[in-house]
Formats: C-alpha cells, sequence, structure tokens
C-alpha cells in the first residue's frame, strides 16, 4: 500500500505540505543572450558578488519560456528578441533547497540596459575568456555553449 492510499486525500494534501517545507524545490531560468558577434550577455547583481547569467524566478503558473523574457526585460531592459530556445534543465542544490533552473538561448536580442535595484552592470564578454569573478555555474554552462558539448546535469 502506498503513502497516497494509507493518508487519503486529506492526509496526502498534509504529507505533501510538509514535504515541501522540508524539502523545498524552487524553479528558475537563465539565459545565454548571445550576439552576432559571440558575445554573450554576463550580469552583476546588486545583492551577490561574480558575474552570472541573467536569469530569476519563474511565477505560479508562468511557462518558463516567458518567465525568461520577463526577467531579461526587468532585468537588462531586453526590448525585443528571437524567441527563446530551452538549452536544457539543471539542478543544484542550495542547503535544504534545491533549483531547478531552465536554460535558454536568447539571440537577435536588442537591449536598452539601466542600473537598477538588482543588476547593478552587464557585460559582453567572449565565452572563452570569461571576467575575473564568473561564478563557476555560468563557467560551466558558457565552456558548454562554447565547444558546443553535451551539458552537465548539474548546474
Amino acid at each position: 500500500m502506498t503513502i497516497a492510499q494509507r493518508l487519503g486525500r486529506a492526509g496526502l494534501s498534509v504529507y505533501l505540505g510538509l514535504k515541501a517545507l522540508i524539502s523545498p524545490v524552487a524553479f528558475g531560468v537563465s539565459a545565454i543572450v548571445d550576439d552576432d558577434a559571440g558575445q554573450v550577455l554576463l550580469v552583476r547583481h546588486s545583492y551577490q558578488p561574480g558575474w552570472h547569467l541573467p536569469g530569476g524566478g519563474v511565477g505560479a503558473a508562468e511557462p518558463p519560456a516567458l518567465a525568461i523574457l520577463r526577467e531579461l526585460k526587468e532585468e537588462v531592459g531586453l526590448l525585443e528578441s528571437a524567441p527563446p530556445e530551452l538549452v536544457g534543465v539543471f539542478t543544484r542544490r542550495l542547503g535544504w533547497v534545491t533549483n531547478v533552473i531552465a536554460l535558454y538561448r536568447v539571440t537577435h536580442a536588442r537591449i536598452a540596459f539601466e542600473p537598477n535595484a538588482e543588476i547593478r552592470e552587464i557585460q559582453w564578454a567572449d565565452p572563452r575568456a570569461l571576467p575575473e569573478g564568473t561564478v563557476r555555474g555560468a563557467r560551466r554552462r558558457l565552456a558548454e555553449f562554447a565547444d558546443r558539448t553535451a551539458p552537465e546535469p548539474y548546474w
């Protein structure tokens, strides 16, 4: 007999709620935004050190492909782009929380960046010569992108 059968509908709801508190999962999106010269967009946050790929959280019932476009508009002033292309889905554990990250490639992006409360600075960089301070996850994803290798499953 499964846990669901033992607990019934009401008990299962309580069980799933407690399980989410004990081992929550957050869903996020990130983007490799690249230009015609092969440069990629990096962002520097106001609240954490280093250079990162742009991205953020997926809202309740929000499709991830729309979430990355929203995040790019909010963070870096995306004006237009080609539709996002899914690169892969990755996991990352931070303490007791697991992050699931959908990574998209966004091309033909037109950006009008102005520093804001979340993003202090952007930089276009060669994915094979990233600036000092680029975080490990971004380095890994961009190396796979530049070398056209199969991505590892962990961020």
